[in-house]
């Protein structure tokens, strides 16, 4: 096990560093003026092009750049945006909202989810089991911004339960939006559990053990259910590595000041040092979430061993 992590952490360095250069590539390669529209309608003056050329090294080849802004990254320098607020401080002001998000998000995965998805591998054919695939088809089917906005209108402004908005990001706040970014993910998670278990429920241990006159609760909830969860696990981890990643439209919709929302409005203003330093952070915490879920396979599957 030590072995396997060592050798998935360095299995992460070219990874951190490919994706950070094509991303830094791609914001600094754009083409245009870079400092379109930083001064208003006026040209800048030439101290301040002077002054941001030196400060985002734009006169350096893009490789040369790229190597300057790593070497600061590993010094735990982040850069700075054109407002001269840190970039580590934009995150640190955006990522625990988005994190809150997230896991109320992954709540409502596993517990409706997960649970809708047991109750119909279990019952399959039955009432319920035709009802979870209606409504995770709806779920699916429906853009999220049609659900976001009927259940600001329904739950939030009619019966008035939860709050329309969540600039606060409080956790009341976020359970609307949470549900609404779940949506989606919740009715996957619902069907992937529902089709895992259901062929498990029909192995040839599943019958053994019914055969040996074990009660239903411990041939479900033991054998069949652990074996089950490996591939519920696979989406839900990289979902919620995902999700971490922030939802610009649920964050846009409930007004959410999070990372989703600094990430678009950084594209838009071309703060190259912010949509980097953002996305890495994004992708090493990806990248450590599939660690863990990789490592959780031997804890529900004990043949599974990491050699």
């Amino acid at each position: 096990m030590g072995r396997y992590t060592a050798r998935r952490l360095m299995q992460m360095i070219p990874v951190v560093l490919g994706a950070t250069f094509i991303v830094y590539a791609l914001v600094y390669a754009l083409p245009g003026d870079p400092l379109a529209g930083k001064c208003g309608q006026r040209p800048c003056p030439d101290a301040y092009i002077a002054k941001y050329t030196e400060q985002f090294n734009l006169d350096d080849p893009l490789p040369v750049q790229y190597v300057k802004y790593l070497g600061n990254l590993l010094q735990g320098d982040f850069g700075e945006a054109v407002n001269g607020e840190k970039v580590l401080d934009q995150i640190e002001r955006t990522y625990p909202t988005t994190m809150k998000l997230a896991l109320v998000a992954i709540m409502f995965e596993i517990i409706i989810g997960i649970g809708a998805g047991i109750i119909s591998g279990i019952r399959r054919k039955g009432i319920f089991d035709s009802s979870v695939l209606a409504v995770t088809l709806v779920l699916i089917a429906v853009p999220v911004f049609v659900t976001g906005t009927s259940l600001q209108w329904f739950i939030g402004v009619k019966a008035g339960w939860l709050p329309v908005t969540a600039t606060d990001g409080t956790w009341r706040q976020l359970i609307m939006p949470g549900f609404v970014l779940a949506g989606l993910s919740l009715a996957y998670a619902a069907r992937i559990t529902r089709t895992s278990l259901a062929e498990v429920m029909r192995a040839d241990y599943i019958r053994t053990a019914k055969a040996k006159g074990l009660p239903r609760s411990r041939v479900v909830g033991v054998h069949a259910l652990r074996n089950s969860m490996i591939p519920v696990v696979t989406f839900i981890g990289a979902d919620f590595g995902t999700l971490l990643g922030g939802a610009i439209i649920t964050e846009g919709i409930f007004n959410i000041d999070g990372v989703g929302g600094l990430i678009y409005r950084s594209i838009g203003l071309r703060e190259g040092a912010t949509v980097t330093g953002v996305v890495t952070v994004l992708i090493l915490i990806f990248l450590l979430v599939n660690l863990f879920v990789d490592l959780l396979y031997a804890v529900l599957d004990p043949r599974i061993r990491y050699e």
